[in-house]
């Protein structure tokens, strides 16, 4: 393993890791939409410092917005070798309150503001008829993909990515400049229905009526922030690390979903993404959507898929074909963000945003989980 010499060329090879290997052809007749082959990176920890505990004062927000769009992110000069890494630090927050700060590397292996806030925002994230569909009843809430989505007591939402981790959008459980209030004491609620097989109530009601669900709750050990995403490290486009790592006190026996490093969006079956959320206009429900990429930058999906603040911190997901497994698998590339105000050609624009999981992402979120980058080879 060597560390890459040079600023230029750490970005070429930045760049380079997007560009798939083995990718199939959509001309031919049998041709499945199949999951890219990347060389990843390797990101390891350097050194952890102590830091002070936070006050967690800041007010839980369930929706961030940036005027930057899609051509603002674009002209962007590229960040340099120190700030990627400076980027990719990261901060643990420990449920004793403790914080610590972890310096990273990067490697390769060397063999093969637009609208003011209000009611008005709010409507704008449904775009014309309303496409979110309520998921009810223990049949679907219980079964997969929807049963990966919980929701965090601080009201967003995260997916499961292992059998103790959520993932989720950083905003959620920090402002970019301390802790949210609540987060020391963050919970995950999973949905559940409110009486087992068999007991009270089981029969009482008839099936025209969605059986009444109810969550359990299950605290969270530790917390991960990239320092992207905490203000005064973080580069002039604040959305692109909005995702956090959280790590539940005990496993949580269900099926999650893998990530992935997210292809572009010409790869994506019909250029679509999937996210189910607990948005707060129904509450209590799990609501699932999907629609078409509008836009992408190297580290942001944007679409229009209906939703409401409570969705942020849900897991973008595609379902394409895994050729090493012979099989269809459906994985995260993604966490939704929030939403944008868009200068499109002198017109302002709405979109909802995504933080897409670029190859450098993978390998950090990865580590996260695994603890080992010698797992976390394949995206």
């Amino acid at each position: 393993m060597a560390g890459i010499p040079g600023l230029l060329l750490l970005l070429l090879v930045l760049l380079l890791l997007l560009c798939a290997v083995g990718q199939g052809s959509p001309t031919g007749a049998h041709w499945k939409p199949t999951w890219p082959a990347y060389r990843l990176p390797v990101i390891l920890p350097q050194s952890t410092l102590h830091l002070a505990k936070p006050d967690f004062g800041a007010k839980a927000k369930l929706e961030v917005s940036s005027s930057c769009g899609p051509q603002c992110h674009k002209g962007t000069p590229l960040p340099t070798y120190e700030e990627v890494k400076q980027y990719l630090s990261y901060e643990t927050l420990y449920a004793n309150g403790s914080r610590t700060e972890t310096r990273v590397g990067i490697y390769v292996l060397s063999s093969g503001g637009g609208e003011s806030a209000g009611k008005s925002r709010r409507k704008r994230q449904i775009y014309g008829y309303d496409s979110r569909f309520s998921i009810f009843g223990k049949d679907f809430l219980l079964n997969y993909p929807f049963s990966t989505s919980v929701k965090l007591s601080t009201g967003c939402t995260g997916t499961l990515v292992s059998e103790k981790h959520v993932l989720t959008a950083a905003h959620c459980i920090h402002d970019g400049k301390t802790y949210v209030k609540g987060t020391q004491k963050l919970r995950v609620g999973f949905l559940k229905p409110k009486f087992k097989d068999g007991g009270r109530g089981a029969n009482s009601s008839s099936a025209a009526v969605p059986e009444k669900m109810k969550f359990q709750w299950i605290r969270v050990k530790r917390t991960h922030v990239p320092k992207g995403w905490i203000k005064g490290n973080a580069n002039d486009i604040g959305m692109d690390y909005d995702y956090a790592l959280l790590e539940l006190k005990k496993l949580h026996k269900r099926k999650f979903m893998k990530i992935g490093v997210s292809p572009p969006a010409k790869q994506l079956p019909g250029g679509r993404i999937h996210f189910s959320g607990y948005d707060n206009d129904r509450l209590g429900n799990l609501v699932y959507r999907f629609c078409d990429v509008k836009d992408e930058t190297y580290d942001l999906l944007y679409q229009q898929c209906d939703a409401q603040p409570g969705a942020s911190g849900s897991g973008v997901y595609v379902r394409m074909w895994k050729r090493q497994q012979q099989k269809w698998e459906r994985k995260i590339i993604g966490i939704f963000s929030g939403h944008q105000w868009v200068d499109m050609n002198g017109s302002p624009q709405d979109f909802n945003v995504a933080v897409r999981i670029t190859p450098l992402k993978y390998a950090q979120i990865c580590y996260w989980i695994k603890g080992n980058y010698l797992d976390c080879r394949e995206g």
